[in-house]
């Protein structure tokens, strides 16, 4: 997990030193403690907006070093447009966009004030803008040569260490940032996970960190080779069989509640060359984020865990190397998948619907889930279709889509539905076997839904989300500059926190 610094609120009174953060609105219209400031420092405030043109617009910033009249070594004045307009997008985006205006090095503690106005932040507001500065600060630097230490700490370290958050009710905020702390945890493990080599994380290593999980109350089950083949999970078997590191599946059961679970799984793939198909050597070194399904269902159970959410969860994650070893599967062979199920495979490089089909069966036939989602960095297409600012989305239920798509909107996680159908599932069918592995060049993100659907049981609502180009390689954003974003945690979590935690949420999420 990457250094942070530390969040703590205080009440909405003006700070006496550090580095201080003020806000002004659309105008500009300076907030109540910046026209305080402003009018202790002679109108500075208001003489550097007239001279540099500011209006206070968002993504707009004046920045004073050492100002005239104030004790402050740094004062930033920031735009927020209209702030009586926001929604939680805004806020957690307004964090972020703020924390990246800090480094530390003018000092290690920067003073936030969040008077927004007439419009006072409520402390839902506050904690989101809290989680939009921590998914920000986030940096994955664990193979950075260290600078030398003196003392325990590194010479010349200044980074920003406080972050001192003044809002209208600091004993509120900090009861609300408590849920935002543990969904800031679990992105971070997400993230982490994503970003690791993949000459460290193979699929034992996975498995194993997820083990940590049961420190927080998430029963985990570790399933080895020998088990896999014991179930019957062979079409997963097959993924891995090229590659000397055994293939492992984990299962993660939180019961924070009664009742059927939800079942949520991940691709695991922790480095995919192709196999015998395999890859171009140019970008082969991004094909150890193609796990991310995988670390996005690890972090999920560790957020649900540590707020202790009241919501009935299984994990799972099926976790292979897919490499071009002497044992490696063939185009052309046919597996049993634990559903009896055979496939032909025409093409090892379309492994992670494999891997996927065997783990969404396990999961029916065990826990009898009343939904049941799974999240993969599945195809290239998919970015094709909608580019790395929408995850795709594939379902055989009209309301467990509809739900999964208002919680992207209202995260910013977003996504957007492509189709399933009867002549799309034509292009599996297999002359030799059952289905085939691949429907050829066009629509390769509806064939490979199509794919996973067969191993859905009538009646099971089931959602798909691939999200190849949302979650490795990501595109910067205010609240991510990470390689691996975390993508699907809060997606997730809002999802489960709305429709499977509470009723009063379902009602919340349909008006919005």
């Amino acid at each position: 997990m990457s250094d942070q610094a530390a969040i703590s609120f205080v009440p909405l009174d003006p700070p006496t030193d550090g580095i201080v953060a003020l806000f002004a609105e659309e105008g500009p219209k300076l907030t109540p403690i910046a026209k305080t400031i402003d009018k202790s420092s002679k109108g500075l405030l208001s003489r550097a907006a007239e001279i540099s043109g500011f209006k206070g617009k968002k993504d707009s910033a004046i920045d004073l070093i050492a100002p005239s009249g104030l004790k402050f070594p740094r004062l930033v004045l920031i735009g927020m447009d209209k702030p009586s307009s926001y929604r939680e997008e805004d806020w957690l985006n307004l964090g972020g966009s703020v924390r990246a205006q800090f480094t530390g090095r003018e000092g290690d503690t920067v003073h936030i004030v969040l008077d927004a106005g007439p419009r006072v932040a409520s402390p839902e507001d506050v904690a989101n803008f809290a989680l939009g500065a921590q998914l920000r600060g986030y940096k994955f630097q664990k193979y950075k040569s260290k600078a030398k230490k003196k003392n325990g700490a590194a010479e010349n370290d200044r980074s920003l260490k406080r972050i001192v958050i003044h809002c209208a009710d600091p004993k509120a905020a900090i009861k609300a940032f408590v849920s935002a702390r543990a969904l800031a945890n679990g992105v971070t493990i997400a993230r982490d996970l994503v970003n690791e080599p993949a000459n460290v994380l193979g699929p034992a290593e996975f498995a194993h960190q997820t083990k940590a999980l049961t420190k927080l109350g998430v029963k985990v089950e570790i399933l080895n080779e020998a088990a896999l083949k014991k179930l019957g999970m062979n079409a997963l078997l097959a993924v891995g069989q090229g590659s000397d590191r055994p293939s492992h599946a984990v299962i993660m059961q939180w019961k924070g509640a009664t009742g059927d679970p939800v079942v949520i799984v991940g691709k695991g793939v922790t480095f995919d060359t192709g196999g015998i198909s395999l890859k171009p050597a140019a970008g082969m070194e991004d094909m150890k984020g193609d796990m991310a399904g995988a670390a996005c269902v690890v972090g999920l159970m560790h957020e649900l865990a540590e707020r202790k959410a009241k919501v009935n969860v299984v994990g799972i994650i099926g976790l292979v190397e897919n490499m071009p070893g002497g044992g490696a599967q063939r185009p052309g062979d046919v597996v049993t998948s634990m559903s009896g199920q055979t496939i032909e495979v025409l093409n090892t490089d379309a492994e992670g619907r494999m891997v996927l089909g065997d783990c969404l069966w396990y999961g029916q036939e065990k826990f009898k889930p009343q939904a049941i989602v799974n999240l993969a960095t599945l195809t290239g297409a998919v970015m094709v279709a909608l580019g790395k600012e929408y995850a795709g989305l594939f379902s055989n239920n009209d309301e467990l889509s509809q739900r999964l798509t208002v919680a992207g909107d209202i995260t910013g996680e977003r996504l957007w539905r492509l189709p399933l159908g009867p002549k799309y599932d034509k292009m599996i069918d297999s002359k030799v076997a059952d289905m085939k592995n691949t429907g050829g060049k066009w629509g390769g993100s509806i064939s490979a839904a199509q794919f996973l659907q067969r191993f859905i049981k009538d009646g099971t609502p089931w959602a798909h989300l691939d999200i190849a180009g949302t979650a490795m390689s990501s595109v910067d954003s205010d609240i991510n500059r990470s390689w691996g974003s975390g993508f699907g945690v809060r997606l997730l979590d809002r999802f489960l926190r709305d429709h499977y935690e509470n009723t009063e949420g379902i009602e919340v999420a349909r008006r919005r």
